[in-house]
């Protein structure tokens, strides 16, 4: 299926039948923040009915047991970072965004890897886009198949997600557990800049975060459908899908 949109003043289409998962399930494998792997419980009632037809149970019954900012891809709005609660099912107000994919070198600081907004501004083409899509290099398969934990994976600096703040991106993500270093005293500074918590908060932005996206996929403008678990909380499991968009040329 073709469609057709416009977008800064140029046309575009796209194929909604050619898609790219840039998500990584709740699993076993991916995970941060020191968190055990998820853990699947059959209900068992004391009848002696158990939910797991291995177990002689008529059907598979189980409850999950996982954290939704460590295990797999996740969307999370401005209630992780505050006092008031924010629900990531009413904060994401549209699931199709114009969004641009950028692949960044990070600095090394300090014995850190950071992600510039000199870096940032390098590499984005296209600033009236709801979502930015940061691809970290060297993108390392280890982001999609390991436990991260202390692992003091790259992040933004403060002056990073203040740039994206500045120049109206509703919509991050990134393929790192979090957009903020691992471990900051609980600062969380990048966050609350992007959020703009102290300022006038954008209850209506998010940040996703452990995506993986290939490096067949090239840098440029996709259709993004960012989809969530309509889960009452601060965040979410999410599944953002890409959609290649073609300029359409003038005849």
């Amino acid at each position: 299926m073709q469609i057709s949109l416009s977008f800064s003043g140029k046309n575009y289409s796209c194929n909604l039948q050619k898609h790219i998962d840039i998500s990584l399930p709740v699993s076993d494998f991916t995970r941060a923040w020191y968190i055990d792997p998820p853990k699947y419980t059959p209900v068992k009632l004391v009848d002696d009915w158990v939910g797991s037809i291995e177990e002689g149970g008529d059907v598979n019954f189980f409850n999950i047991d996982f954290n939704p900012h460590a295990h797999g891809t996740h969307t999370e709005c401005m209630g992780h970072v505050t006092r008031e609660k924010h629900s990531i099912n009413k904060a994401l107000k549209n699931s199709w965004l114009v969004a641009e994919l950028i692949s960044v070198e990070t600095a090394d600081i300090k014995g850190d890897k950071i992600t510039t907004a000199t870096e940032i501004d390098k590499e984005l083409k296209h600033l009236g886009v709801d979502a930015v899509i940061i691809r970290t290099e060297p993108n390392e398969l280890k982001k999609a198949t390991e436990n991260l934990s202390d692992s003091n994976w790259p992040y933004l600096d403060e002056e990073a997600a203040k740039f994206l703040y500045r120049n109206k991106i509703q919509h991050l993500l990134i393929d790192q557990p979090s957009i903020d270093k691992e471990e900051d005293g609980g600062k969380l500074v990048a966050h609350k800049a992007f959020w703009d918590v102290n300022g006038t908060p954008r209850e209506h932005a998010t940040i996703t975060e452990l995506i993986f996206v290939p490096d067949e996929v090239p840098n440029g403008l996709y259709l993004l459908n960012l989809q969530v678990a309509p889960m009452e909380n601060d965040a979410s499991p999410s599944r953002p899908v890409l959609f290649h968009l073609d300029e359409e040329m003038m005849v």
